[in-house]
């Protein structure tokens, strides 16, 4: 078997929702062994949402968790209990990552910051993945992914200039941070390969999703002025356009051979001097659009995407699910795959978002059911026996 790159570290994994979950799913798929490390009878907070199989609701058929958390294993262990801590402390000896994404306050209630862990185990990386960060006076404010986008910045520069700012779809913050504290994590790895002792990795949500701003925050820096969005007709459209079966996004500005263009779409209209310069067609756009639109709306949108680019212009496809599950580009690099889980059944996935010549994404998973793997790690790992076991969960501690 090929190992993964990094085959040998294990991971505890203390993560939740979604920023630390996909953080410790990128180091799973990298072949590392990760241990995540749930509530008793309740799981991951992610467990209970959806979408669900036949929309079912259910602990082990949760979309967001099932792919958040293929490749790992799942212990549970109650963390507010003298037990449970003492027990997780032992599991620190052998670990090389903790990644936890708690308010900052909580490992520290704990018992288990930084400091002290450090003191188990001094080779240890902590990766602490939260709103605002360890310290500031943000630090303990609350949040959602809403508040996340707005506070960084990233809001006021998506939608309409003349409308109020827009939120991105779906909880791509989420995922930012996560992959923030993938490579800070890999990073504090490396280093520890030189300074033989392990650090503390604090990553901000909104500070990983600013990254985005840096055009921005430098115009202001260097002009004293603030962008604003952009206008409703910009250009020659730089708007989204409708097609016979969905929807296209040309590019229509900058140094184009406008002349090719009006070929390309067999328009002579469109081959008029007051469009060949992009002044002219930002001038004259209302214009241009007019034309444009019935042109374009002749065509299916696959059809133009591809017939465009063989002309050398960039357009582009927007792509639903459906379309991006049947996308050839996709299907020939094996970005998709199937699992089969225990009580989910076979569903599909998306998989590597990167590929490695040397040391490939590990083989799919499936996501573990909770406490799946509670005697393999308690037992084959720590030495306690199965009656042990009956006893801490007797107790509520596992």
């Amino acid at each position: 078997m090929v190992r993964g790159a990094l085959s040998g570290v294990m991971v505890l994994d203390l993560t939740h929702h979604i920023a630390g979950p996909y953080c410790t799913r990128l180091l799973a798929g990298m072949g590392a062994d990760v241990v995540k490390v749930e509530k008793p009878g309740v799981g991951d907070v992610a467990r209970g949402i959806g979408p669900f199989p036949n929309d079912e609701p259910h602990l082990e058929r949760s979309g967001l968790f099932l792919y958040l958390n293929a490749n790992k294993k799942s212990i549970t262990l109650n963390l507010k209990t003298a037990t449970g801590v003492k027990i997780f402390k032992e599991l620190v000896k052998d670990a090389d990552v903790i990644v936890e994404n708690f308010e900052p306050r909580v490992m520290l209630d704990l018992g288990l910051d930084h400091e002290i862990l450090s003191k188990i185990n001094p080779r240890l990386v902590v990766t602490s993945i939260s709103n605002f960060g360890q310290t500031g006076p943000y630090r303990d404010y609350k949040a959602t992914e809403v508040v996340a986008l707005a506070v960084s910045g990233l809001m006021y520069i998506t939608g309409a200039f003349d409308r109020e700012p827009l939120k991105y779809g779906l909880s791509q913050g989420q995922y930012i941070a996560g992959s923030v504290g993938a490579s800070a994590t890999l990073s504090a790895l490396l280093a520890r390969e030189e300074a033989e002792v392990g650090q503390h990795v604090d990553v901000s949500i909104m500070e990983s999703i600013m990254q985005g701003m840096m055009m921005h925050i430098a115009y202001y820096s260097h002009t004293g002025a603030v962008m604003r969005r952009t206008p409703k007709v910009r250009a020659a459209t730089d708007e989204i356009m409708a097609t016979k079966d969905g929807y296209i996004a040309p590019i229509f500005h900058g140094f184009l051979d406008w002349g090719l263009m009006a070929s390309f779409l067999q328009c002579p209209e469109l081959d008029d001097p007051k469009f060949h310069s992009d002044a002219g067609r930002r001038i004259f756009a209302s214009e241009l659009n007019a034309i444009l639109a019935p042109v374009i709306a002749q065509w299916g949108k696959h059809e133009l995407f591809h017939a465009a680019q063989e002309w050398r212009l960039p357009f582009g496809v927007v792509q639903t699910p459906e379309d991006l599950v049947r996308c050839p580009q996709l299907k020939d690099r094996g970005y998709f795959v199937e699992m089969d889980h225990p009580v989910a059944g076979r569903l599909t996935y998306p998989g590597a978002p990167f590929k490695m010549s040397e040391t490939p994404w590990q083989a799919e998973r499936p996501a573990p059911l909770l406490g799946e793997h509670n005697e393999e790690i308690y037992c084959g790992r720590l030495g306690y026996s199965k009656q042990d076991l009956v006893i801490l969960k007797e107790r509520g501690i596992i």
